[in-house]
């Protein structure tokens, strides 16, 4: 019996790899008229508002220590951390010949070495769980993060942010026949799994102690990588899954057993996180943005990437759209 649950689960983590471009089910605005609320992260740092408007501006020129350094290394690549199991964002393909990850962060990533170094393929990938963004930011094992990250006031204490490169918000996943119907009371009695070191998680203990979210409701499954809650709940460990609306989309189209839940209850900006005191670099990166914003480079990725899961026909979810950059 194990054997075969354990070959559903492989099988269903497999469903977009074999089927057409042009397969896809929900969006991240499924089920809008539920209201939001502000995100935690954000209304419980005094000395913090609007964290994804603190970058700083590109610059043009002055001292570039740690981009000169990038460059004069012997093995001269750029080192981002990723993810590699998330679908359309940063992923192995089985059917791609090439073995090469892919997918919208992986794309910028290209985009940023490409300005950088010079050369798109100039970069050398290490795959970061979601529990391990910041340290290994913090350590050095990596010049980068991008790996849907949020921007919030507690992290910009901890990591420097470029300026936004996507905005989404928290959105509830569940299988198509449960009773929830989002971030609501119907998730009372309820097991929900959430990524250690996310913001999901934030809001979900933060819902709990002002009342948003019922006092039953069990958010004790936490796990280092947020694919891996998609798994907790086709095995039936859990009831519901919470995380970013667009990664909970990537996941209805992985398995069609399961669906948005609701509309999305917070605002979450997508930054590229990087070591503090890194200036030159963090400017880099955002003309890089404003470059990439402004050739269609975005737009194209975007809509090769996330189109297929996030808009409904003629109607495009409100991340299609790059957000506007603000500097600090």
């Amino acid at each position: 019996m194990a054997t075969v649950c354990a070959l559903a689960v492989a099988f269903a983590l497999l469903l977009p790899l074999t089927q057409p471009p042009g397969h896809h089910r929900g969006t991240a605005t499924a089920g809008q008229g539920v209201a939001r609320v502000t995100q935690v992260t954000q209304a419980k740092a005094d000395d913090c508002e609007n964290p994804q408007d603190q970058s700083l501006s590109p610059s043009g020129g002055g001292d570039t220590p740690t981009v000169d350094a990038i460059k004069a290394r012997k093995d001269r690549r750029l080192i981002v951390g990723v993810d590699t199991n998330s679908y359309r964002w940063g992923y192995l393909d089985p059917n791609n010949p090439s073995g090469e990850l892919e997918g919208f962060d992986i794309d910028l990533v290209h985009r940023i070495a490409e300005d950088i170094l010079g050369d798109r393929d100039a970069v050398r990938f290490k795959a970061i769980p979601t529990s391990r963004r910041i340290e290994a930011i913090q350590k050095g094992e990596v010049d980068m993060v991008v790996r849907t990250m949020t921007i919030n006031c507690d992290r910009i204490k901890e990591v420097a942010f470029s300026a936004p490169y996507f905005v989404t918000g928290q959105q509830v996943l569940a299988p198509k026949p449960s009773t929830i119907t989002g971030y609501n009371k119907t998730l009372a009695d309820k097991k929900v799994c959430s990524a250690q070191g996310s913001t999901a998680y934030d809001n979900l203990e933060e819902g709990r102690k002002n009342g948003d979210l019922p006092g039953s409701t069990d958010i004790g499954t936490t796990v280092p990588n947020q694919l891996d809650c998609l798994v907790k709940l086709q095995l039936g460990d859990v009831d519901a899954v919470v995380t970013d609306g667009a990664l909970a989309a990537s996941q209805a189209a992985q398995d069609p057993a399961v669906e948005l839940k609701g509309g999305l209850f917070t605002d979450e900006y997508y930054g590229v996180a990087m070591k503090r005191g890194s200036d030159d670099l963090v400017r880099q990166v955002n003309r890089t943005l404003e470059n990439y914003i402004e050739d269609g480079g975005w737009r194209d990725s975007y809509e090769k990437w996330l189109h297929p899961t996030m808009d409904q026909g003629d109607k495009k979810s409100a991340s299609a759209t790059p957000p506007g950059a603000r500097y600090k």
